[in-house]
């Protein structure tokens, strides 16, 4: 078979069911044979809301979202979508066309170095050079896209290799299991947690991964403490669950944020520093931090972990919840540890401020009131998306969730122009759920095409 018709098969064998982008010349062979794949292949009007696209798709299922693009200008436009899925965490495959290997040594016609313009934004970015290496570098780049933590992996595929003939079958494919925490650290992060007066957890990006949100509504049970997200953990506690004590993130003060700086121990999970910078909410690192993520905690000035859990967070987790109910059954300490009832004054300040102008007949019409109407109408299980501006930080104070990864907001990348194709990524991946984009006029503009 043609190289090309290989490429697409090991694409089959990875689950890959659509794939967003735009054609060339040079991908051309790519593209004759995906006709007789049942891959669907999205036709979009720029490659960068392609990539967009491929980046939901990915964060919502789990499954590496796949984008496509020609060779040069085709490449630089995947550029912007490409470097927010891998700093927002989300699992994205991004393939390129390249011109015939014959002429890559030379000035040429589109010719440049896309596998190195693309390696300072994604975890992994390689060239095929020869037609038998397809298997492998299909593996590879679909494995460390979902590895955590996830991110954007980059396939250039030139056009003369795409032609060769060649006699291969992808290759199988095996489940990856991530390493459990440390036990010693477990052990120290419950002594901490023991010996705190006013602690907080903060739920991150990596805290709405399937099971790790499960074990962390138990953590906030069994040990009474109350659990703030960040702007893309929403969900990781139900709005409704009295440990819920809604977003922080915004650089003014703030009611959370205030009980966060009296907080004298902090449990974070699945936080990333690129979310919301500790020198907010921790300046001169005052507070115990018991850091809990699938990498050791980022060094900085104002984030100085007392315990640093290196592993899957579910499982970190669920250790967490399992040493605390034996060491409550040893020295019959009665669980929860506090009363989340202390926290029912902020709590009922935040949800008043939330809904003040639910009865509101102004118009203009307020951020709030529109928020407030929106999550009325939306269910559950939708998903809100939102783009980046002034707008951003209304719905990541005022929209509120109660699953996880129902509300999309990059604030990794921080990207302007995300949300529209975003949503059409996510319409995909869940055609069963309403999907609302909200934008200003110039992120909006920047991919209404």
């Amino acid at each position: 078979m043609k190289a090309s018709d290989l490429f697409v098969r090991c694409l089959e064998a990875e689950g890959v069911t659509h794939i967003f982008g735009v054609p060339g010349e040079e991908n051309a062979d790519m593209m004759l044979s995906l006709i007789d794949s049942p891959i669907d292949f999205v036709l979009c009007r720029h490659e960068q809301a392609a990539a967009f696209a491929a980046d939901v798709y990915g964060r919502l299922t789990g499954k590496s979202g796949v984008c496509l693009g020609t060779l040069g200008p085709g490449a630089t436009n995947l550029v912007t979508g490409v470097a927010d899925a891998n700093m927002d965490r989300a699992p994205c495959v991004c393939i390129i066309g390249q011109a015939s290997t014959t002429r890559l040594h030379k000035e040429s016609h589109q010719n440049m170095d896309s596998i190195a313009m693309f390696k300072p934004i994604s975890k992994w970015a390689h060239s095929i050079y020869d037609e038998r290496n397809i298997p492998e570098v299909t593996r590879k780049a679909f494995k460390l896209a979902e590895a955590e933590k996830p991110g954007a992996t980059v396939i250039e595929l030139p056009e003369d290799i795409a032609k060769n003939e060649v006699d291969l079958a992808p290759m199988n494919i095996t489940k990856t299991r991530r390493p459990a925490a440390d036990h010693k650290a477990v052990k120290k992060a419950v002594d901490v947690l023991l010996k705190a007066k006013k602690p907080l957890i903060l739920a991150g990006n990596g805290a709405v991964r399937k099971r790790a949100s499960e074990q962390l509504r138990r953590l906030a049970e069994l040990s009474g403490v109350g659990v703030v997200n960040t702007f893309m953990g929403k969900g990781a506690v139900p709005r409704t669950d009295k440990h819920c004590l809604y977003t922080v993130g915004l650089q003014g003060k703030d009611h959370v944020l205030a009980a966060m700086r009296e907080a004298d121990v902090i449990i974070s999970a699945g936080y990333d520093l690129v979310e919301y910078a500790p020198a907010f909410w921790n300046k001169g690192a005052k507070k115990k931090i018991v850091h809990l993520d699938f990498w050791p905690a980022e060094v900085d000035d104002h984030y100085y972990p007392a315990v640093d859990i290196v592993g899957d967070i579910a499982d970190a987790l669920w250790q967490m919840n399992e040493e605390l109910i034996a060491r409550a059954d040893r020295r019959k300490i009665e669980l929860p540890l506090f009363d989340i009832k202390s926290r029912a004054k902020l709590r009922k300040t935040i949800k008043d401020d939330l809904e003040n102008e639910k009865r509101s007949k102004s118009f203009p019409m307020k951020p709030q009131k529109v928020l407030y109407d929106v999550r009325e109408v939306l269910g559950p299980d939708d998903i809100l998306l939102s783009d980046v501006g002034a707008h951003k930080m209304w719905v990541s104070r005022y929209y509120q969730c109660d699953t996880p990864n129902t509300c999309l907001i990059s604030n990794g990348f921080c990207t302007m122009g995300f949300a529209f194709p975003g949503s059409i990524g996510a319409k995909i991946a869940h055609p069963d759920r309403k999907v609302l984009s909200i934008n200003g006029d110039a992120g909006f503009f920047m991919n209404a095409q």
